[in-house]
């Protein structure tokens, strides 16, 4: 288990905590996931940003969740990061989904 999720499942006992996690959560899991693939590529976020024309810092919003990352902007990252939008939020893709996008 990682430093953060064992910080994670210790701050799931505050009330506060728990509902900003709740009120927030796909937003973390995007940055989570962000984080989780560009280490996976052996890339560093100056890496991933100039794959996606953007600056590190913007990268670097993208993963500490300071930033409301467009979807076109994530479809970016998605590429960049050889997966796709769906993963990147923690979402798994159904047959329909996967058809729908391989038929574009």
């Amino acid at each position: 288990m990682s430093y953060l999720d064992k910080r994670l499942t210790e701050r799931q006992n505050d009330p506060e905590f728990k509902k900003a996690w709740k009120e927030n959560e796909l937003e973390y899991q995007i940055a989570r996931n962000v984080i989780r693939k560009r280490k996976e590529r052996g890339l560093t976020q100056a890496q991933l940003a100039k794959l996606i024309q953007t600056k590190q810092s913007a990268i670097s919003r993208i993963e500490n969740g300071y930033s409301n990352v467009t979807i076109g902007t994530l479809e970016k990252v998605a590429e960049a990061l050889e997966t796709d939008v769906y993963r990147l939020m923690g979402a798994k893709r159904d047959s329909a989904q996967e058809e729908s996008s391989t038929a574009l």
